[in-house]
């Protein structure tokens, strides 16, 4: 599962590149969640409407709303508007730090995910590596050219993802279709009036565009969320961070492939970078993924 939510995450950023062309970014977020909150819907009901068990906490409803925002609708709508100004394989890179993000909050808020001394040097080679990816100019606003600004859109949708698979991973038994399902209609409900009160009505997609949405709903959204859910709830947190490995390197090997976009020492410094300190810090779960004692 780590290793087709991987391919499929990397690609995604490409596709998102061409539906870009025939959408606005916050309506192109909003129409592949809506898609696939429909199809999950059909899904779910096959499966009898099952979700938790026992009836939720107060804590629990808005720990459950939070998901939902941060696992599709926010990130969704950063990495739209952000990849209009930043390449698709910069937005991918970016996604590797996802793991990093995580590293730190899985210290403070799931047990026996505690942060060691060579979880921190992993951390540390590896926050060289965003540092690298960001650029001294990441924030700079003045001057008109936002590529900066959507550089800190790329690395906000990462922590967007790291904040719920943590808390994801706290919640009470829970169905994962269910789960999977109610999180995307969370997040339609979010992204619809965001998309309305930013860029008004829908533009009339054509047909090309139509099926790139359409593909984005189905494979990346529907069917890998409920992929994510499966191993976040089962493995944890931190080892669903492993995707991250796989995700940056197919970004930047299908977007200079297929959208013959370059590839500067720079992203490719900090893909390595983040890689090397990912890895590090996540040896022993890489020798569990492997089957070594």
């Amino acid at each position: 599962m780590v290793a087709i939510l991987a391919f499929v995450w990397g690609g995604t950023f490409m596709v998102t590149e061409v539906a870009l062309r025939g959408i606005t970014p916050f309506w192109l977020a909003a129409s592949r969640i809506v898609f696939a909150a429909l199809i999950m819907i059909a899904v779910w009901g096959l499966r009898g409407f099952v979700l938790f068990q026992a009836p939720l906490s107060g804590a629990q409803r808005a720990a459950l709303f939070t998901i939902g925002a941060a696992s599709s609708a926010v990130p969704f709508s950063l990495l739209a508007w952000g990849q209009q100004h930043v390449t698709s394989g910069f937005a991918g890179v970016s996604m590797a730090s996802t793991a990093l993000i995580m590293l730190v909050l899985a210290h403070f808020f799931v047990p026996g995910e505690r942060l060691t001394l060579r979880r921190s040097i992993g951390f540390a080679i590896g926050f060289c590596g965003v540092v690298v990816l960001i650029g001294g100019q990441a924030f700079e606003t003045s001057g008109g050219l936002l590529e900066p600004i959507g550089r800190a859109a790329c690395i906000g949708a990462a922590f967007c993802y790291s904040v719920s698979s943590i808390l994801m991973r706290r919640l009470p038994v829970v169905d994962p279709i269910g789960l999977a399902t109610v999180l995307l209609l969370i997040a339609s409900s979010i992204t619809v009036p965001l998309a309305l009160i930013t860029e008004g009505l829908p533009p009339l997609p054509d047909k090309q565009t139509l099926v790139v949405l359409a593909f984005l709903g189905l494979i990346p959204t529907a069917a890998a969320n409920i992929l994510r859910v499966l191993v976040v709830r089962s493995a944890g947190p931190v080892f669903m961070s492993l995707v991250n490995y796989q995700v940056p390197v197919w970004s930047v090997v299908l977007g200079a492939w297929i959208l013959a976009e370059p590839m500067p020492p720079s992203l490719l410094y900090a893909m390595v970078l983040i890689l090397v300190g990912v890895g590090i810090s996540q040896y022993g779960a890489l020798r569990r993924l492997f089957g070594r004692a």
